[in-house]
Order: C-alpha cells, then sequence, then structure tokens
C-alpha cells in the first residue's frame, strides 16, 4: 500500500489557541535541542518546530532553554550573554532565569510581573539535550526523553554533530529508514556493491510507536570505511538494523569475517557503527539533523574513532546533496505522482505513524 507524501510550503499552517503550530508535527513529545557539549559558556539560538529558541548553561551547570526574545524590545535573547542565574539581554541588560522569569532591570528596582518570556521543559542525559514541545505552549511533559544508552557505555567512542537541511524532515525519516541507496551514493565510504543492497534480505517489523527494519547482507565485500577501520580477512557478514521512532532513529551497521559469529546475536563481535540521528524540524521546510557516530574499535581508538566519524560526515555530506535536490525537484513537479517500490516498506509506515501521531497524540513516545 503505498503512502501519499504531503509537500509541505503548499498549505497554510494552523496554530491553536495557544499559539503552538498543529499539523505540521506531532505535539506532546520530546525532541532533540541541541548536543550536550554545544551548551558552553556561549548561547545557541535555534528555531525548533517554527519557534525561535535560546539554548544556554547556567554557571551552576543546569541546562535551560526560553523563547529567544527580550521581552522589552524583542532583541533576540541569543545576543546577550550567559551568567550564574541565567541570560541577560544584550540591549538592556534584562536579566531572565531558566523559567523565563525576569529577575533584574538595571537601573529600575522593580521588576514587572508581566517581565517574563516563555521557558521549554528540557532535560539533558546521555550526552543530549532534549526539549519538551506540547499541544499546549504551557503543558508539562507526561513522559521522560528517550533514553540512548550507548552513549555512556565503555565499550564504544562516540562523537557527532548537527547539520541543517533544507528540506522537510521526513524526507530524511525517509532516507535512513531506507539503506539500499547505500550502493548508489555512497560508493567511496559505507556503499559496496549495489546489486547486493538492492537484493539484501530485510525484515520489516513495526507497531504504533516504532519501525524496527534489519537487513542482511551475508558474504560481500567489506566497504572502503569498514577496510579502514578494522582488519577484516577478507569476505564479510554484513548487517543493518534501523530502529525508528518519531523522536530519532538509532542504525547499528557492521560486519564479521565471513562465516565466524552469527549476525543476529544481539552480543556478536565485529566491527560496530551504532548512529544516533536525532531529526528535528526546524520549519516545515527545513530540519536539524543531530547525529552521532558511536564505534568499538580495540587498538589505536582515537584514531580510529577520528576516522569513522571523518568517514560518518563524508555520507552525510552525501545524503545531504540528494535530499535537498529531491526535495527541490518535488516542488518543481509538485502533482506529479510518485510510485512505491519494494524498499519503501519502513519509510511508508514511518509516515503512517507520524500521521496517526499529528491526528491523535494521546500515546506517549
Amino acid at each position: 500500500m503505498s503512502v501519499s507524501i504531503y509537500i509541505p510550503g503548499v498549505s497554510a499552517e494552523v496554530k491553536n489557541d495557544s499559539g503552538r503550530q498543529q499539523g505540521a508535527y506531532p505535539l506532546d513529545m520530546w525532541y532533540v535541542a541541541a548536543h550536550s557539549k554545544e551548551l558552553k559558556d556561549q548561547p545557541v539560538a535555534r528555531t525548533l518546530l517554527n519557534e525561535a529558541v535560546v539554548l544556554f548553561r547556567k554557571g551552576d551547570g543546569q541546562v535551560a532553554a526560553v523563547e529567544d526574545r527580550c521581552c522589552h524590545r524583542h532583541l533576540p535573547l541569543s545576543n546577550g550573554i550567559i551568567e550564574d542565574q541565567g541570560i541577560r539581554c544584550g540591549y538592556h541588560g534584562l536579566l531572565f532565569d531558566e523559567a523565563g522569569q525576569c529577575l533584574e532591570i538595571p537601573g529600575q528596582a522593580k521588576v514587572p510581573r508581566k517581565a517574563r518570556v516563555h521557558a521549554y521543559h528540557v532535560r539533558e542525559q546521555n550526552h543530549l539535550v532534549w526539549i519538551w514541545f506540547g499541544s499546549e505552549v504551557d503543558s508539562a511533559p507526561n513522559c521522560e526523553p528517550p533514553v540512548y544508552p550507548v552513549h555512556d557505555d565503555p565499550q564504544y567512542v562516540f562523537d557527532g554533530d548537527v547539520y541543517h537541511y533544507d528540506a522537510p524532515y521526513q524526507l530524511i525519516h525517509d532516507n535512513l529508514l531506507d539503506l539500499s541507496h547505500l550502493g548508489y551514493v555512497h560508493l567511496k565510504t559505507i556503499g559496496g556493491n549495489a546489486k547486493l543492497h538492492m537484493n539484501a534480505e530485510m525484515k520489516v517489523e513495526s507497531d504504533e510507536r516504532s519501525v524496527h527494519v534489519v537487513r542482511h547482507m551475508p558474504n560481500s565485500d567489506a566497504p572502503p570505511t569498514y577496510l579502514e577501520a578494522y582488519p577484516f580477512k577478507g569476505k564479510i557478514d554484513r548487517w543493518q538494523e534501523i530502529l525508528f521512532k518519531p523522536s530519532h532513529l538509532e542504525i547499528w551497521t557492521g560486519a564479521v569475517d565471513h562465516g565466524t559469529d552469527d549476525i543476529s546475536d544481539p552480543n556478536r563481535g565485529g566491527f560496530h557503527m551504532r548512529g544516533f540521528h536525532g531529526i528535528t524540524p526546524e520549519t516545515s521546510t527545513s530540519a536539524h539533523y543531530f547525529w552521532t557516530m558511536a564505534t568499538n574499535p580495540t587498538q589505536n581508538v582515537e584514531e580510529i574513532k577520528a576516522k569513522v566519524v571523518e568517514q560518518t560526515e563524508l555520507t552525510f555530506d552525501e545524503d545531504k546533496v540528494v535530499i535537498e535536490a529531491q526535495y527541490a525537484n518535488m516542488k518543481r513537479f509538485a502533482g506529479t505522482p510518485m510510485i512505491d517500490i519494494h524498499v519503501d516498506v519502513g519509510p511508508n509506515r514511518a509516515r503512517r505513524i507520524i500521521e496517526q501521531m499529528k491526528a491523535n497524540p494521546e500515546v506517549t513516545v
């Protein structure tokens, strides 16, 4: 069964009475807002779900997020400076705490009660910063953010970064849920035999809030990235496991020497690449892509980690070109039908989940 792909930028977007945009994204859930390492001594300005947010770390290390404006003359607070108690506006010096309350107006003893800006619920865990978007602006979270223990697992080392895409976030979901494109888009890094990728054994399972895609490619040739990072002896048995959740995707890929281990065993050895992919809408036509890559080198740890991360960046550079060109052409050919092929099962199921969540957000993620 095919899924109609909505092309943002054509229909008007609607906001509810509280001012929160409706219909473009699932609400009442956590989204990735930043990497922990991004929040140091400077504010970070970011548009998330079409809302201007400034993220900062207070003097006590606590992470905070408020709307990116001063309630006095609307200068972005991200143009200000961070102090122990909060963030100070760079225009007239109003100081705001993590709850958005103005604590101080220089030269004025009394601070009006209305001197405040909207504050967001944020949580920092596993080296990631999550932000809550409820269907009502002031609604409190009804669950905790997703846990990603790989970042704190001693057998792995990781690093990552953030990309900005001029394309709707679900096109990135589509790309990550369909790794058959590796043989065509990523020939110089994690690709390999294109025919083998297109014909890989694939199993897709799903429920109301997740999609799990497993692909096995036994007795295949190791791609360039694998050969640079691990001492394979020849042919490899390769796996790709993709777990889609509305807030992020987890992709576990890797390989063992052919015939040496069961690649269905959760404790299998060999070379591992565990990717975290937090895809957060900026607007309906643009997105932030927060990614990390973890790997398990047995020697030359920092050197191999750097190599794997560098190779990962190269693959994302390749994906970005394809996805942004795809979206530009989708707008150019708006109204022209698209067909589905066998590799679209996972992406189509993920799209159905997002549509169901937008219509009925009662089930927590």
